[in-house]
């Protein structure tokens, strides 16, 4: 019975994973997580016109502008990733 618990756990975290590609994992680092929820905080913004229209009106910019410099801080939102340790 609790293999079969397992399996259906297994099962329901990988279609989890799979649909919801920031979901993270148990090697998940500090940074990796960051830079997950910075992006889609950055992808919602842009995504939502009225987000978009708030920042704009806040920062006195065109909203394409604040459009384009949302999408190029998703490149690198939290700046390089650290140094990997062997």
């Amino acid at each position: 019975m609790s293999s079969e618990l397992r399996y259906t756990a297994n099962t329901q975290l990988e279609h989890l994973h799979a649909r919801y590609t920031g979901t993270g994992h148990a090697d998940l680092t500090k940074y990796e997580w960051l830079t997950h929820q910075h992006r889609d905080t950055l992808a919602s913004i842009v995504g939502h016109p009225s987000l978009a229209s708030y920042l704009a009106i806040a920062d006195g910019e065109a909203i394409g502008r604040v459009r384009f410099e949302m999408t190029e801080r998703m490149l690198q939102p939290c700046g390089p990733p650290p140094a990997k340790d062997d």
